[in-house]
């Protein structure tokens, strides 16, 4: 199936319409160019109305690990987002972010892959996407398997999730930033031919 009528189903999918507070708005940007896909959890309320994937402070912080603008992160061809859930779930009693339904990985996930060929490098973006992705390889842990990013495939790269609400993670692991984020940027810019 080409990319493009994967596409058109999936902006045309229903099948959590009725489990979300909200119309359904799949979103997803990919092209038949693209080479890095970042996989996160799901879209956020901003990003649901903008239609922008990561199109809210955690993009900001995202793009800043990656080492680019927003304009190369929505006009490089060779740049994909596709998240493990493509609508916004709304949010629970506390106000954070609902995790995304597994119904649309099971739906969607690998006829969209496989549609996508010329991937070289996912960004696994949070627990949801480095667990489907990785199954039993990924450690207990978010934590963990961010810490092992150097055991994982190359065509793969687990990342903690860019949200505000990881601020406090960062200052607690400072390995991070200082060991992966470099890593990251320059794989972007050899993907991305910087």
């Amino acid at each position: 199936m080409s990319l493009e009528a994967v596409l058109s189903e999936i902006r045309a999918c229903r099948a959590c319409a009725h489990e979300l507070p909200h119309a359904p708005r799949p979103i997803v940007r990919v092209r038949p160019e693209t080479r890095l896909l970042i996989c996160g959890q799901a879209p956020g309320r901003r990003v649901h109305e903008s239609g922008l994937p990561f199109d809210d402070p955690s993009g900001e912080r995202l793009r800043a690990w990656m080492g680019i603008d927003r304009a190369t992160f929505y006009g490089h061809p060779a740049i994909g987002v596709a998240a493990m859930a493509f609508c916004y779930p709304g949010t629970d009693a506390a106000g954070a972010d609902k995790p995304p339904p597994p119904r649309c990985a099971r739906l969607w996930r690998a006829r969209l892959l496989a549609a996508l060929p010329n991937v070289e490098l996912t960004l696994l973006v949070g627990a949801y996407a480095q667990r489907w992705t990785l199954r039993g390889e990924a450690r207990g842990s978010m934590t963990e398997t961010v810490r092992a990013w150097r055991g994982c495939p190359p065509s793969v790269l687990p990342l903690p999730h860019p949200s505000w609400r990881n601020s406090a993670w960062l200052k607690r692991n400072p390995w991070f930033e200082a060991d992966v984020a470099p890593y990251l940027r320059d794989r972007v810019a050899a993907l991305l031919a910087l």
